[in-house]
């Protein structure tokens, strides 16, 4: 699954609203384990950062409405690719609306490549 959890965020959009997140992490939970997520995220957090990382979401909750007002809400995506990233849909549906608001709304992506390299991953 992908990401979100409310940690440290804002942003400006195209409309230059100001964002609700600097940052949505996107990423497959079974491939990069909690250790990495949690050594990226520590990392950004003494910088002040603002993130949403879906790990605060509970099964049964209605989960696409959340990550999709996050994403949209975000100045920055950060998506880790890793092994079976696209073997996932909602890493998938994620990657799609990720790039619907880097178009619509000038969201900045950066791809992170977890023990992947790059050429695997096809675009």
């Amino acid at each position: 699954m992908g990401a979100s959890s409310s940690s440290t965020c804002s942003s400006f959009t195209a409309t230059a609203k100001r964002a609700k997140y600097d940052l949505f992490v996107s990423f497959r939970g079974e491939d990069i384990g909690d250790n990495f997520r949690s050594h990226f995220c520590n990392a950004l957090s003494p910088e002040n950062v603002y993130f949403f990382v879906d790990d605060k979401l509970k099964r049964g909750d209605e989960i696409w409405p959340v990550l999709s007002t996050a994403i949209e809400e975000s100045r920055i995506s950060v998506v880790i690719f890793s092994k079976d990233h696209a073997s996932s849909k909602w890493c998938l549906i994620e990657l799609v609306k990720i790039l619907e608001c880097k178009k619509t709304n000038k969201q900045i992506v950066i791809p992170v490549f977890y023990q992947v390299d790059p050429s695997d991953v096809l675009l």
